[in-house]
């Protein structure tokens, strides 16, 4: 089971569906609907340096449920290459599919960091 856990639709599209259509059925092969809660990294502030510029620790996950056997999360880049040293369930949109005026509007695959 693949769970989507960003905030928006994943539309996943043939892999020679060509960029710069608007037309989003064109080479859909599957869309998986976002779950309630999206996947975020919490942050640390730790203060801000003389020059103003704040000091902020990343990679603590967030409603982000532990690893299940049979269940991978699509999660937003920055999520996956801040905990795939310690998940190998995180699937990340890869080949990203954009329409006329260069927006994203899906992928061809998912792919694993690692």
């Amino acid at each position: 089971m693949i769970l989507n856990r960003t905030p928006h639709p994943i539309r996943v599209y043939e892999w020679d569906r060509q960029d710069g259509n608007d037309d989003l059925g064109l080479g859909l092969k599957s869309v998986i609907d976002p779950e309630p809660e999206p996947a975020r990294l919490a942050t640390i502030e730790l203060g801000t340096q003389a020059d103003g510029i704040e000091l902020v620790e990343f990679g603590h996950r967030v409603d982000l449920p532990r690893p299940q056997d049979g269940v991978r999360h699509v999660v937003s880049l920055v999520v996956a290459l801040a905990l795939a040293p310690r998940r190998s369930d995180l699937l990340v949109p890869y080949s990203e599919v954009r329409n006329s005026t260069g927006t994203v509007i899906g992928c061809r695959a998912l792919a694993q960091p690692v």
